[in-house]
């Protein structure tokens, strides 16, 4: 796999990171993503220590991704019981059709 240095800036401090050929502008648009988050966590929280801040922005980002893990998996739970039900609502109508079916056949053998 082929990978291309980038130059990203990060609380005005310019880094380069290497990034697979063709992910350059999602490692960029990161940047600018973390960069918003740093400044906005340092002006709301009045701290100027890089550490602490990368450390709570570490902490936000995985309580968030763990946020949308759990919003997937409540979604997933709410298709298969979607699925279930249409099942069984399926289920009943091909038994009542079938009964129904036989009851005509038996009416008109009859006859």
């Amino acid at each position: 796999m082929t990978t291309h240095a980038v130059e990203i800036q990060i609380l005005g401090k310019m880094h380069r990171v290497n990034c697979p050929a063709g992910q350059e502008q999602a490692l960029i648009l990161a940047a600018k993503d973390l960069d918003d988050r740093l400044r906005e966590l340092a002006e709301r929280t009045k701290v100027s220590n890089v550490e602490k801040l990368l450390t709570i922005a570490a902490l936000n980002v995985c309580y968030e991704l763990g946020q949308e893990k759990q919003n997937q998996l409540d979604g997933q739970e709410r298709l298969s019981q979607c699925v279930l039900s249409l099942q069984e609502k399926i289920e009943e109508t091909f038994l009542k059709h079938n009964n129904i079916a036989r009851s005509v056949a038996r009416a008109n053998s009859s006859l």
